[in-house]
This record gives C-alpha cells, structure tokens and sequence, in this order.
C-alpha cells in the first residue's frame, strides 16, 4: 500500500532567472552611466532671504589656570579695550567679574566658553558657572 504522494512540489527558486535579472540590471547601469553628461546642470533655488554675514565670532572665553587666576580671551580684542587680554598672566575672580559682565552682555548671542586646565580648582570653575546661570548666559565647558 503505497501513501506516498507522488506530486512533490519543490521549494528551490530558479537560480538561471536570478543571473539573467541581476546581469540586464548590470547591463542598464552601464549604459545609463556612460550616456549621463559629466556636467549635468542643476537649476537651484534662489534664496529669498539674504544672511547676515557681518556677524562676528560671539563667544568669550574664560581660561582658567592651574593657579586659580582667570584670563579672558574676546571674540574680537582689537575693538575692546581688554585691560585683562591673552598675554596677562592671569587676576583674580574679583578683579575679573565686572569687566567680563560687561564684555558678555554687550552683545544679548554672547557665549561663554568656559576653558579650564585640569589642575584648575573646581570652585573657581564653578565660580564663573554661578556668574552664567545668575546673568542668564550659555555657558559651554572645555577643558585641556
């Protein structure tokens, strides 16, 4: 008593018709890419509005040394008259505080960068933290 089904059904995919597809897919791109212009112009969009470009750089940044002593680095030193600039060997926070509040809020997009050196204390980091949140700066932390 044979129950064995004599229809099997197989379950293989044809592989001959998988080479022919990916070979003509080949065969288009090929043809496509050497037909294409090298210098296709492109119409682009006008822009409606024009930007700003006179904006200057508007981040100020307090280096911290690892003598506790500040150093204020502005975005543009040659139309302010910076008593503490780059090449000061660094003052107190006191001494500091006042001319940074005004430098920052000359201009309401002022950042703060916050640059510290590792040995720098974490009160006199966080001295200049206090500063920003109570002025409503955006500080932004560095560290060399």
């Amino acid at each position: 008593m044979g129950f064995g089904t004599q229809n099997k059904i197989k379950i293989e995919g044809g592989m001959a018709s998988m080479t022919d597809l990916v070979f003509l897919l080949l065969v288009f791109f090929i043809i496509m890419s050497t037909m294409s212009e090298k210098n296709t112009p492109v119409e682009l969009p006008q822009p409606s509005e024009t930007m700003d470009t006179s904006m200057e750089n508007t981040t100020t940044t307090v280096v911290i040394t690892e003598d506790d002593l500040y150093q204020i680095m502005l975005s543009d030193a040659s139309e302010s008259t910076n008593p503490y600039g780059v090449k000061t060997d660094g003052v107190s926070y006191e001494e500091i505080r006042e001319f940074l509040i005004l430098e920052v809020e000359k201009t309401p997009e002022m950042k703060v960068k916050i640059a510290g050196a590792r040995k720098a204390s974490y009160e006199a980091v966080f001295q200049i933290l206090a500063l920003s949140k109570t002025k409503g700066w955006k500080p932004v932390l560095a560290y060399d």
